[in-house]
């Protein structure tokens, strides 16, 4: 799959995610196969540029290429000078997001909303199109709601714009996250369109990507949520479209270095007191399903400093540790 000039190593892309997508997991996934791995949402009001949250997610200091910025908002010439000043500090490739369906970007006329003014759509798709040399691609759903899914139109204005590349959500904005993601609509975009589709929502195995991609004649698949806690899935599911075959599970002391690895660059890119803080939602992904390891969790996510984090992280992974004592 190919955005503009560069050349994705994989058909598998790591999600915008707000709170969650930052430098460091960013780093990570694609360490573990995902071929792109797009930005947190970055508002388009380029006045709060100067914010420590809006430097910290605009940094991609030694990230692997491509270097993907996405920004939200609901004005195109707001938008167009958001993405200009991305594109002049580095972005290779801005992304704008009209999938976000949280109702504080779409109470602000942004994310998902803007599904239901398809005019508004195409302005806003050849503003920041105009604006910048750098590929622009687009993440939508598949409509407002289960009546109004005109995601099909979406994809045609985003492509007779000069859009290069598009993910769509399997659910309309009024669903949420809630229930499955249906796919036939996103087979109807790829068909309407000659630019790369990736699939996004509900691929959690190699098995389900597999599916989806032969289901929709995607590009690629898109994952999300899935990733959280289990970063290796990248290479799971690379592995399964390359060959055919399951990947052995992840081995113990791997997953314990990475683990290790990932808090020590969360220290390091935002410093102890909020790197602890942000470390605490991975750990509780990271652990989530192991056995044992609740009562840790909660210790965990009352611990201040980053060396008790790492010890009792190293805890758990201890062959001969009583899980249990841990807690006290």
């Amino acid at each position: 799959m190919r955005i503009g000039c560069y050349s994705l190593r994989t058909r598998v892309v790591l999600a915008p995610m707000a709170g969650v997508t930052d430098r460091p997991f960013r780093q990570l996934c694609k360490h573990l196969g995902a071929g792109m791995a797009v930005s947190e949402m970055l508002t388009a009001q380029w006045q709060l540029y100067a914010s420590a949250k809006s430097r910290r997610r605009r940094d991609h200091d030694g990230e692997q290429e491509p270097r993907i910025v996405q920004i939200a908002g609901g004005d195109p010439q707001m938008l167009a000078q958001a993405a200009r000043i991305n594109a002049a500090e580095g972005a290779q490739i801005i992304d704008i997001n009209m999938g976000c369906p949280a109702k504080k970007v779409c109470n602000k006329a942004a994310g998902s909303a803007l599904l239901q003014d398809e005019d508004l759509v195409k302005r806003i798709l050849e503003a920041v199109v105009a604006a910048v040399d750098v590929p622009v691609t687009l993440k939508i759903r598949t409509g407002w709601d289960r009546e109004h899914r005109n995601g099909v139109r979406i994809a045609e204005l985003a492509q007779q714009a000069g859009i290069q590349a598009l993910a769509v959500h399997g659910r309309t904005r009024a669903d949420l996250f809630a229930g499955e993601a249906e796919f036939e609509t996103l087979r109807s975009i790829v068909a309407a369109v000659d630019i790369p589709v990736m699939a996004n929502g509900d691929v959690d195995t190699p098995e389900k990507a597999r599916e989806v991609l032969d289901a929709t004649g995607a590009a690629a698949v898109m994952i999300g949520r899935a990733a959280q806690g289990r970063p290796w899935i990248f290479r799971e599911v690379s592995h399964y479209l390359e060959t055919g075959r399951a990947l052995p599970p992840a081995d113990e002391n791997e997953i314990a270095d990475l683990m290790l690895g990932h808090l020590d660059n969360l220290y390091g890119f935002y410093g102890e007191y909020t790197g602890v803080r942000m470390a605490r939602k991975h750990l509780n992904w990271y652990l989530k399903t192991r056995p044992g390891a609740a009562t840790v969790r909660e210790r965990m996510m009352r611990v201040e400093s980053a060396r008790e984090q790492q010890m009792l992280l190293k805890a758990v992974f201890r062959q001969n540790n009583n899980i249990e004592e841990l807690a006290a």
